[in-house]
């Protein structure tokens, strides 16, 4: 069984950490993010080396929930520092992506173009036509809006067409055979 939710999570300079009841804010150069915790399971104090989540008993679901409390946090505190980023590739002939506006036009081989709203909040960049950057501070919505993208041209086993992460590796099948 994993013991993530046993380490601190440690708070790097510049973010501040407040814990009011049972919602944990973590306030940074790039942003504000919260989330709400079930105090009922997990317990959530700052101490000198971060902030410590532990168990309240010793029942399956607050051992399950002590370790996910803990990620949710480190990955409030790492948002609001750093924030996160997911590349996807695109891979076709006269496949392509280009952000107009707020939107990110997609052209994948359909007979229409698949415009994409980008929500606020979230960046999306495209350094060339194949290649697409989705930057936020929110790792839940930065990898969802991925998956969302990747959705609509999903990459196949036979040539490998398709919207693919940067470091997806795609079994390739072998093609018919005379």
């Amino acid at each position: 069984m994993s013991r993530v939710g046993k380490n601190p999570v440690s708070i790097p300079a510049g973010v501040e950490i407040s814990i009011d009841g049972s919602v944990v804010k973590a306030k940074g150069k790039l942003g504000e993010l919260s989330y709400e915790f079930l105090s009922r399971e997990v317990s959530v104090e700052k101490t000198e080396d971060g902030v410590q989540v532990m168990n309240r008993s010793e029942s399956k679901r607050s051992r399950s929930l002590w370790g996910t409390t803990r990620a949710r946090i480190q990955n409030l505190v790492t948002g609001v520092s750093d924030g996160f980023k997911k590349d996807l590739e695109i891979v076709g002939v006269g496949y392509r992506a280009a952000v107009q506006g707020s939107d990110l036009q997609l052209q994948l081989g359909f007979s229409h173009d698949v415009k994409y709203p980008i929500p606020q909040g979230i960046k999306v960049t495209c350094e060339r036509p194949t290649a697409i950057r989705i930057e936020g501070i929110d790792k839940q919505i930065v990898g969802q809006i991925a998956a969302e993208i990747r959705s609509y041209r999903p990459p196949e086993p036979y040539k490998g067409k398709g919207v693919r992460y940067a470091d997806e590796f795609i079994l390739r099948k072998e093609g018919k055979k005379k």
